[in-house]
């Protein structure tokens, strides 16, 4: 062997020597950080579909029949209780009334007439000058009169609650619709639809539940409810918060046998007037506080067999752990099952993270969105 191979030989068992520590050493396990889950009691939502509704939804017709005399509300227009709304001729009510009143004065005539004439048989009868039938005759007079008075008062109360009818006016407070007649147009009575009115504050919301959401809603009420009501919460659909209130105040009595659902009603203040009937919202309601464990919603993967975590175990070992998920709560999921109290869930670092591998744990904690909680 020349001098060359040899020396050749020599260079690269030294190179293999110098990279041999290299090979053999091992790179440290990447870091993550890992925390227990945060277990606090949470309150517990079912969130239903419903559609707002009025309060109070009134038809107004006209109780007397004649022409209308004028108009005195916009189309839409917000209206207060006892606000002029139509006002039909009243000129043929007034002569009604005149004539009832005349006839009334003459009902009075004639029973002044009749008690003076009772005064003077009763002194002939009583000294025989007249016959007692004829003071009968006179007493039944009376009470004919008497009779005939009270029936033309009636009558005059009638004519006058007709004139009143003339004027018609917003039963309660609300939204007026738009007028379905014009001044002009005739009107019977009970029949001609004139508009209709609906109050909007307090609205009513309608949603319909299953058979399994009315069970748990009713077993989580038996154990009391505010002021004897069960509340709720709404928010619109554009809306990202549930920020109206109100209160159950309805359920229906049997199920929908073709749904499997029960309707309940709640009512809830609406003094801005801004929820308008037919439109849907969100409803939920509170079925109590449970304990729970909360991680962070980013600390949830997704496979095929549904949500996981990831663990670490004692030796750094990387351990996914299936979970049933609930909702959010202060900025955290809601773990139902599949995690105990004392697991390390990793919280950050998920991307250097693989099942069955090693990782350098580092302790961190797990706390509500501060944003969260403001909101």
């Amino acid at each position: 062997m020349s001098w060359l191979a040899r020396f050749q030989g020599a260079a690269v068992g030294a190179a293999l020597t110098a990279a041999a520590p290299v090979a053999l050493a091992q790179p440290a396990p990447p870091p993550v950080t890992v925390a227990a889950p945060l277990a606090r009691p949470v309150t517990e939502w079912q969130e239903h579909t419903g559609r707002v509704e009025p309060s109070a939804r009134v038809e107004l017709r006209a109780r007397v029949s004649g022409q209308v005399d004028a108009v005195h509300f916009t189309d839409g227009a917000i209206v207060k209780a006892g606000d002029l709304l139509f006002t039909i001729d009243q000129r043929p009510f007034r002569i009604a009334l005149d004539t009832a009143r005349a006839e009334v004065a003459r009902n009075e005539a004639r029973l002044l007439l009749a008690e003076q004439q009772i005064a003077r048989y009763e002194s002939l009868a009583a000294s025989r000058i007249a016959p007692q039938a004829e003071l009968d005759s006179r007493r039944s007079a009376l009470r004919e009169a008497q009779a005939g008075l009270a029936a033309a008062q009636a009558a005059e109360r009638q004519a006058a609650l007709d004139l009143d009818f003339t004027e018609i006016r917003a039963p309660r407070s609300g939204r007026i619709s738009d007028r379905r007649v014009d001044a002009g147009n005739l009107v019977q009575a009970g029949e001609t639809l004139l508009t209709t009115l609906v109050t909007l504050d307090p609205v009513y919301v309608t949603f319909d539940a299953s058979e399994a959401e009315y069970l748990r809603q009713a077993r989580a009420a038996q154990g009391g409810l505010r002021d004897g009501r069960l509340p709720v919460q709404l928010r619109l659909l554009d809306e990202t918060e549930f920020s109206r209130e109100g209160h159950i105040d309805f359920v229906d009595s049997v199920f929908d046998t073709r749904s499997g659902t029960i309707r309940a009603r709640a009512v809830v203040p609406n003094p801005d007037l801004f929820l308008t009937p037919g439109s849907f919202t969100r409803v939920r309601l509170s079925t109590g506080e449970a304990p729970a464990l909360l991680v962070p919603d980013t600390a949830v993967m997704a496979d095929q067999a549904g949500r996981m975590v990831l663990t670490v175990t004692a030796d750094g070992t990387v351990a996914p752990r299936t979970v049933q998920l609930g909702p959010l709560s202060e900025g955290l999921r809601v773990v139902r099952s599949g995690l105990a109290p004392g697991d390390r869930v990793i919280i950050g670092g998920l991307h250097r993270a693989r099942p069955g591998s090693r990782v350098t744990a580092e302790q961190g904690r797990i706390g509500p969105s501060p944003l969260a909680a403001a909101q």
